[in-house]
């Protein structure tokens, strides 16, 4: 993990230092820098692979390519091979070298071949020309402004808005949707107008005369419903395929360790690579004897995931850590997290990630975790719902009451709450400035239509939920200098899990069906066969009671009156409401969301 940042089409070296400094937290151990004429790239490094000889940025033989890099390339020493075979010259053993050479190979289809996490800009200065790019599930964050002739990019928007001739300007058709429907990181536009995000597998080529955007990847998705033949040989692919991401992902020279929440899939990445360390010796080196664990648990019976936790650690004989997340420390921390995060968040949850990766800095430098695994897989309960509604659609009846009854357990209590929620759209609305409302409501439509399940999750996974997650992700674990890797996320894993029909996923009422039958003997079988998940969630109805005088003296606050998308008496008018009981649960998120944004006006719009 590393902070890039750079410009293109003019001169300001000062800039390009201001930038780097407000990274520093995502490259601690070092920083580079490279100047052209109307040109420059900054790197802040955590030093990973490669410490003693893979400072950026890094050039070609010939110094007329020169790379800024984030991110993990996890087939590096393999195109290395390739690359010096067809005569390329290496100065050190780092992945960001591999890139460059990949590229002066063979162009933008050298992104095909990279198997990995990352953001890039590499100065072509023979054609003049910036090639950025960004990995295929968008894991590794890259941002830019571009106006008149003037390109500035960076890991995070705070790098951007160091140049002071960015007037910062609230997007409020993304605050409209973000307070309405709880969108947030779903297309290039950001909370700050004129700031994008270049999105998942695409690429930018910058030269003086115009910007060209491309994607370089589409996940090709099997929408049929029917039975997966050969289910045996499948799950055996799929166990390979998940072994050889995990054993790529620990590719280090510093500690590893993993982020342990309970459920099914961190509880797979922490077997595997403990079954790995007892095959493969050289890995205590990165790992150590006994692998560290790190989990957020709570005095709470209800979320609080020990007994799974505890089965994990019992089986696999792994060191543990916990941190114990709370309403006091998140309010302590609330100013800290909406800066790392540079946009409003949905809610309290993050803060459990941001304490274990907080708990993890202190011992290792690189954590894997199983984000990802719930979209691919399908592992959220509330998924059911479009899982029926497609076999609806498509007459499968049979399979339909059949699939219904033996998920019951699950999707009984979410049915109950669907019915008894109340209608709140109008009751946000109500909350919000009238003139703001109007102004948005006809605009923007309130959700991307799937036409099936197999399109849902790819929605899910492009748009609606993996984006955000792994923003969180990537800003929690920087904050603390740690880097957080995703083996489920091996673009191989998706395209296979995607290429099968739809029974892979859920089957005979379980979710993840073909993963749960991948680990048997893997994992306990309490894990293997456990029926719901909690993952890493906190109170979030009880913070929000535990907290209210705080939260009051906001709502209360001229500063608060002051915004033009509030509306301050009916926001405290239902937010007494709702801690004295007579408000649904459902406003939970919504006044989360309003606290969330305006803190972010406080972080980044102080007078």
């Amino acid at each position: 993990m590393c902070g890039i940042a750079g410009y293109f089409g003019f001169e300001n070296i000062s800039l390009l230092k201001k930038m780097l400094k407000v990274l520093k937290h995502r490259g601690p151990d070092d920083e580079g820098i490279f100047f052209d004429e109307n040109v420059a790239l900054g790197n802040r490094r955590l030093s990973i692979i490669d410490i003693k000889h893979g400072k950026q940025p890094i050039h070609n033989e010939t110094k007329d390519l020169w790379i800024t890099y984030n991110g993990e390339i996890y087939n590096y020493l393999e195109l290395k091979e390739q690359l010096e075979k067809l005569g390329h010259k290496f100065y050190t053993n780092s992945d960001t070298e591999t890139i460059v050479h990949a590229y002066e190979e063979w162009g933008v289809n050298c992104l095909k071949k990279l198997n990995g996490m990352f953001a890039f800009a590499i100065w072509d200065k023979k054609a003049r020309q910036l090639f950025l790019a960004r990995d295929r599930l968008g894991i590794k964050p890259l941002y830019y402004f571009a106006s008149n002739g003037k390109f500035i990019f960076a890991s995070e928007i705070k790098a951007i808005l160091q140049d002071n001739s960015i007037e910062r300007i609230p997007n409020d058709e993304v605050i409209y949707k973000f307070l309405i429907y709880g969108y947030n990181d779903t297309d290039e536009e950001t909370f700050f107008k004129g700031i994008k995000r270049l999105l998942p597998a695409h690429y930018m080529i910058v030269n003086k005369n115009e910007i060209k955007i491309k994607k370089y990847w589409e996940l090709k998705i099997n929408r049929k419903i029917n039975n997966l033949e050969n289910e045996e040989d499948v799950a055996r692919k799929l166990y390979v395929l998940l072994e050889d991401s995990i054993k790529r992902h620990l590719i280090s020279e510093v500690p590893v360790g993993t982020c342990l929440s309970g459920g099914l899939d961190s509880s797979i990445v922490v077997c595997i690579i403990n079954k790995l360390l007892k095959e493969n010796g050289n890995l205590e080196k990165v790992i150590g004897k006994i692998q560290k664990s790190f989990s957020a648990v709570f005095n709470d019976k209800e979320i609080d995931e020990r007994r799974y936790i505890e089965e994990v650690v019992n089986f696999t004989k792994i060191e543990k850590n916990y941190t114990f997340p709370s309403a006091k420390k998140l309010w302590r921390d609330l100013k800290k997290i909406v800066y790392f995060q540079d946009e409003p968040f949905f809610g309290p949850g993050i803060y459990a990630q941001w304490e274990v990766m907080k708990l993890a800095s202190k011992k290792v430098k690189v954590v894997l975790d199983g984000q990802g695994g719930d979209e691919i897989f399908a592992g959220y309960v509330p998924y059911f719902g479009i899982y029926f509604k497609t076999l609806w659609k498509e007459k499968k009846y049979f399979r339909l009451m059949k699939e219904f009854l033996l998920s019951l357990d699950l999707t009984l209590p979410f049915v109950l709450r669907f019915l008894s929620q109340e209608k709140i759209e109008s009751g946000i609305k109500q909350m919000l400035n009238e003139d703001f409302v109007k102004n948005f409501e006809q605009k923007v439509k309130p959700k991307w239509e799937a036409n099936n399940f197999a399109d849902f999750l790819y929605l899910e996974i492009t748009k609606n939920s993996l984006p955000r997650l792994l923003r969180y992700e990537d800003r929690n674990s920087s904050a603390f200098s740690v880097e957080a890797r995703v083996p489920f996320l091996d673009h191989r894993i998706v395209e296979f899990v995607f290429s099968l029909p739809i029974s892979a996923r859920i089957k005979n009422g379980w979710t993840k069906y073909i993963l749960r039958k991948a680990v048997k003997g893997i994992i306990p079988e309490k894990i293997r066969k456990r029926r719901s998940k909690i993952g890493f969630a906190v109170p979030e109805k009880r913070w929000l009671i535990e907290l209210k005088d705080e939260i009051m003296k906001v709502f209360n606050s001229e500063e608060f009156k002051s915004r033009k998308y509030f509306n301050q008496e009916e926001i405290i008018k239902k937010f007494k409401e709702f801690c004295e009981g007579k408000l649904s649960d459902e406003y939970v998120k919504v006044f989360w969301r309003i606290l969330i944004l305006e803190s972010w006006f406080r972080v980044f719009y102080k007078e």
